[in-house]
């Protein structure tokens, strides 16, 4: 089976953090953290500050790392380190993602997270980050 890596920004604003919805693919609809693939001879650091820059036209400073999540969807592994990320420069325009939300975390469960993304998001509800 293929192994993609992949880095997520918990990009967080007060109490709040930003979601992303996918807008193609098989999971389009569902939601996600944002970032993107680390490519070769990238930290997942680069990689999260390159594809918030290319996704969403802003700057971020990546803070500490969350946790490592491993995933296996039907078609591929995933590998996907996540960080808490705050915007340095930039007001998170969509370019490749369908809608975006601030959510409180009475809130976190209002949308359908990807399945790997959901284990960040019981972390966070239980208060583990």
């Amino acid at each position: 089976m293929k192994t993609i890596h992949v880095a997520a920004a918990v990009i967080r604003e007060g109490d709040r953090i930003f979601a992303t919805q996918r807008g193609y693919g098989d999971w389009k609809d569902y939601w996600e953290f944002p970032g993107g693939k680390v490519e070769v001879g990238e930290t997942s650091r680069e990689a999260l500050r390159r594809e918030i820059r290319e996704e969403l036209d802003t700057e971020i400073e990546v803070g500490e790392k969350v946790l490592s999540v491993a995933y296996d969807y039907p078609a591929f592994h995933l590998d996907m380190d996540c960080f808490f990320a705050e915007v340095v420069k930039g007001s998170l325009v969509l370019k490749e993602h369908e809608d975006a939300k601030w959510l409180g975390r009475d809130e976190l469960d209002s949308v359908r997270w990807l399945p790997a993304d959901r284990e960040v998001i019981e972390a966070l509800k239980a208060g583990l980050l």
